[in-house]
């Protein structure tokens, strides 16, 4: 009895050893940052893994709604992948759905990259107040503030109203610009307005630009390298109409204003052993090719968005204003759908453009919207659904630089820059004597782009679409030239949109909209432009109109999306909208709750 009682008294010491040992240790078992090194390697998570092209390109004229009626009578009874889509077409608050691609996923990824850029930041601030002050150590701090900036500009551009001067803009509230790291429980954040959003934004860039060192990156594609912090730094001037610093930064991308920009082009089109959707994406998204400035991986279920032929999809005429419609030097290139009997014009490098099924059944362009699946579990066939965003590239730079030349004056460089764009395009062997491309010229720019502005101002009512001896009717332009109100949603006392360099101007946000078709960027366009359309909803043809009074200087409050509820609930003001209006119940629609998704396989 009593050596059990020893054994229990033992064991019970032991017990209390361990549970002293377990009591000692750091419950915080956070990595101390020590060195200039792990910063550097924390920045390869500072990038944010959201995706805003599906919400962007879904509010945008770029898409219908199969379910409403069009010319040719035919109908579908097609389910919305999810209800978010119903809400983010109608231009409503959008509430159903919180993951992956919704403004719940952009607000919280684009604030964790910040949060991360801020803990670099302070730990910079640190070891300079210690003494070092290394080149390596200077370069993560210029990429900390320009991705931080990045991520501000993102959210200012998705969850505010466009930019519209100093000014105007400080009438607008903008977003929490957070530059420390946060050391309390929910701190209470005050959305400022756009104007001082914008000069923050702006004083990071400016102050981070500089500092940039490519030679700190082991895969520069993957950062903010130099090529990638300018190219971002010519976007940003130019959503602020400050064309001689967008011009600036355009050179310095292309390494100088007499560099040739061709490198910088896409020779997709030029490949033809790209066969599958797959190729052709690893094709656009591969680091080698110069024109890809940064690549940014993110989770995004884009392109079973867009190739599952639901209810909603690029067709009819946001089809033919974009990559299946006339141009400038290719209106007389002609191809037809045999199934449907249609014959319209269409760019030769429609390469890399997929057709779901019928044309108005949804289109989706594969290079861009490409997946690649991560699988977690193989046996179950379940993983992560992933998209690389080529997101800023040459064409973006060459198409920015274009419209700069344009506003400075420089008339005959705009269309320079335009023609090594036109040029690049026809690098395709699908240009041949059966499709004819017109000679590139200033005056050729001028006739078609006059032409379709007159053409669909005359023929814009919906009842004057026609269906002509079974051939869709190209004689309106289908919107490829709409009436843009820049001056009223960014006035400038230096540059103004004016009737001798408008066809200029629809040529570039033609080619603007043609190459970022699927990628979200022409939402962006239609808020800077002020570019009004409609969207049809449903068989009962309810019309909902964006910028409707634009021209009368109103804009409409439904350009910046609804911050979302659960942010709204933490005490941020949320954004004064038009309340939505009550849509039709969708019969059994397909929701995706989870982050983890079944193979597309």
């Amino acid at each position: 009895m009593k050596l059990r009682y020893f054994i229990m008294a033992g064991v019970a010491l032991v017990g209390m050893s361990s549970c002293s040992d377990f009591l000692d240790k750091p419950s915080d078992t956070r990595v101390t940052l020590t060195n200039t090194e792990q910063l550097r390697m924390l920045m390869t998570s500072a990038y944010p893994t959201c995706n805003y092209e599906w919400i962007c390109e879904l509010s945008t004229d770029n898409f219908i709604d199969n379910n409403s009626p069009s010319v040719d009578g035919v109908r579908y009874n097609l389910n919305s992948y999810s209800r978010n889509d119903d809400e983010t077409f109608a231009w409503e608050d959008i509430r159903s759905a919180s993951d992956t691609d919704s403004p719940s996923d952009l607000w919280e990824s684009y604030y964790y990259s910040i949060a991360t850029c801020n803990h670099v930041l302070d730990k910079v601030a640190e070891f300079e107040a210690a003494g070092e002050n290394s080149a390596k150590l200077q370069a993560v701090k210029g990429e900390a503030l320009v991705t931080r900036a990045y991520c501000h500009f993102m959210l200012a551009n998705l969850f505010c109203m466009p930019y519209r001067g100093p000014e105007l803009s400080a009438q607008d509230p903008g977003i929490p610009y957070t530059t420390e790291p946060e050391t309390t429980v929910k701190p209470h954040y005050e959305r400022g307005n756009l104007a001082d959003t914008y000069d923050k934004i702006q004083a990071d860039l400016e102050a981070g630009l500089p500092l940039i060192d490519d030679a700190i990156y082991e895969i520069p594609k993957y950062h903010f390298n130099k090529q990638a912090a300018y190219a971002f730094a010519s976007r940003f001037y130019l959503f602020k109409r400050d064309y001689e610093k967008v011009l600036e930064c355009c050179n310095i991308v292309f390494g100088g204003a007499d560099a040739d920009p061709m490198p910088f082009m896409s020779d997709i089109w030029a490949q033809t052993n790209l066969n599958y959707a797959h190729e052709m994406n690893r094709y656009y998204v591969n680091p080698i090719h110069q024109r890809n400035f940064i690549l940014i991986p993110t989770y995004s279920r884009l392109q079973r968005y867009l190739g599952s032929g639901t209810r909603y999809g690029i067709g009819r005429d946001g089809m033919r204003a974009s990559f299946q419609g006339p141009g400038p030097t290719w209106e007389r290139c002609r191809y037809q759908i045999t199934s449907l009997g249609w014959t319209f014009s269409c760019h030769p490098c429609h390469k890399g453009m997929f057709l779901n099924g019928r044309a108005e059944y949804g289109v989706w362009f594969g290079a861009a919207a490409g997946e690649q699946f991560e699988y977690t579990d193989k046996i179950a066939g379940i993983g992560y659904a992933h998209q690389v965003l080529a997101e800023f590239t040459g064409e973006e730079v060459l198409l920015n630089r274009a419209e700069a030349k344009l506003f400075l004056g420089d008339i005959d460089g705009c269309i320079a820059d335009l023609g090594v764009w036109d040029a690049a395009h026809r690098n395709t062997p699908e240009v041949n004597e059966n499709t004819p491309m017109d000679p590139w010229s200033k005056e050729i720019v001028w006739k078609f782009y006059t032409k379709a502005k007159e053409k669909f101002l005359r023929n814009s009512r919906p009842e004057r679409r026609e269906i002509v001896g079974n051939k869709l009717n190209d004689s309106i332009y289908f919107g490829i030239a709409k009436p843009m109100y820049i001056d009223i949603v960014c006035p400038s006392t230096k540059y103004h949109l004016t009737d001798d360099i408008e066809p200029y101007m629809q040529c570039i946000q033609h080619f603007r909209r043609f190459e970022f078709v699927c990628r979200g960027m022409r939402w962006f366009d239609i808020k800077r432009l002020g570019i009004s359309y409609k969207h049809v909803i449903g068989k009962d043809a309810r019309v909902e109109t964006l910028n409707a009074n634009i021209a009368n200087g109103e804009l409409d409050r439904r350009l910046a999306f609804q911050i979302p509820n659960e942010i709204i609930a933490a005490g941020i003001d949320k954004n004064e909208r038009r309340e939505p209006q009550l849509t039709t119940p969708q019969a059994s629609p397909r929701v995706v709750t989870n982050l983890i998704v079944p193979s597309n396989e």
